[in-house]
């Protein structure tokens, strides 16, 4: 395809412009591999780039989209060849580099994991950068000792992206969820995922004790600020919180308190620059343990033209789930 269209974000006096543009493979940056993207999704990066809520795009004009899903179709490097399935998930996609709302994606092959069997295309970006996320914070609860006998672990924003594959992810590994959500009709949703208890983020929401008490072993928050501080002084002796968001702020209002008499551990989780390998053992973990039967019933399926008009809805926490945007 030597020309294109992507979804392109115009520098404007309150907010991008957003416009489906007809491209040339020429107005594409540097990168060793060539994609035909089919599919992409919308995380809450995403809402906030094309709303412009927040600084996220550092380049313009960009072509929004920190995911994508395709077939390589041209590569000059050493491990990809055409016709081989590929996922991409952040390296600044989307932010400094052109990204996976469009048509056809330039980009570094070192950026690239190729995409497990087991999935689809759709259900790859149906996993996206928030289930794998997701993963990656499983994945440090793991590292720092948490099991199902230890006691259960919380997921916050649990009706969300991030949340309902960590609910998923959990429950099938054992573990007994404690999910957190401020929508009270979703309760039979986060029960479907394998949730056992349901708990008001209004509880969570407000100051935190130094020492709450104790009442899960590990925790998943994507909401930072008060829900942080407070999912950490309720953290068990020795257990482990995985910080992956700050959908209620960046500020951590907290004492040391939890850290040096309880011995919790805090895990920070960067899902745009992590290695390599992580990203790997990520997506292999993904294809074990993520039910697909769940991860179907949390998605829902949109062009990927209707990007912006879903923006604002996922800043407002009034998408549940996640959304596969297929790229024409």
């Amino acid at each position: 395809m030597e020309r294109f269209k992507a979804l392109v974000l115009t520098k404007g006096e309150k907010a991008p412009e957003v416009r489906w543009t007809e491209l040339a493979q020429a107005d594409l940056m540097d990168g060793d591999v060539t994609v035909r993207v089919s599919h992409s999704t919308l995380n809450y990066k995403d809402g906030l780039a094309l709303t412009g809520r927040a600084p996220v795009v550092r380049r313009w004009p960009m072509v929004a989209g920190i995911d994508f899903a395709g077939t390589v179709t041209a590569s000059s490097h050493a491990g990809l060849k055409p016709g081989d399935q590929v996922i991409l998930n952040g390296w600044g996609l989307g932010e400094t580099h052109l990204g996976g709302y469009a048509q056809v994606a330039r980009v570094k092959g070192d950026w690239l994991v190729k995409k497990p069997e087991t999935f689809t295309a759709a259900q790859a970006m149906a996993i996206g950068t928030a289930g794998y996320t997701a993963m990656l914070a499983v994945l440090a609860l793991e590292k720092a000792g948490v099991t199902s006998a230890k006691g259960p672990v919380l997921v916050t924003g649990a009706a969300g992206g991030v949340g309902s594959v960590a609910v998923a992810l959990l429950a099938k590994l054992g573990h007994r969820v404690v999910a957190s959500t401020g929508r009270s009709d979703q309760k039979s949703y986060l029960e479907s995922l394998g949730a056992k208890e349901i708990v008001d983020r209004a509880e969570l929401s407000g100051p935190a004790k130094p020492l709450g008490r104790e009442r899960w072993a590990g925790a998943v928050d994507v909401v930072g600020s008060h829900t942080l501080a407070n999912a950490i002084s309720m953290t068990k002796y020795g257990g482990c919180v995985a910080a992956c968001g700050l959908a209620q702020g960046m500020d951590l209002p907290t004492t040391v308190a939890p850290f040096i008499l309880r011995s919790v551990t805090l895990a920070g989780i960067d899902s745009v620059m992590a290695p390599r390998e992580k990203r790997v053992e990520a997506w292999s973990r993904l294809a074990r343990d993520l039910d697909l039967a769940k991860l179907d019933a949390m998605t829902i399926t949109r062009p990927v033209q209707d990007a912006p008009a879903l923006a604002p809805d996922i800043l407002a926490g009034k998408i549940r789930g996640r959304v596969v945007l297929e790229v024409p």
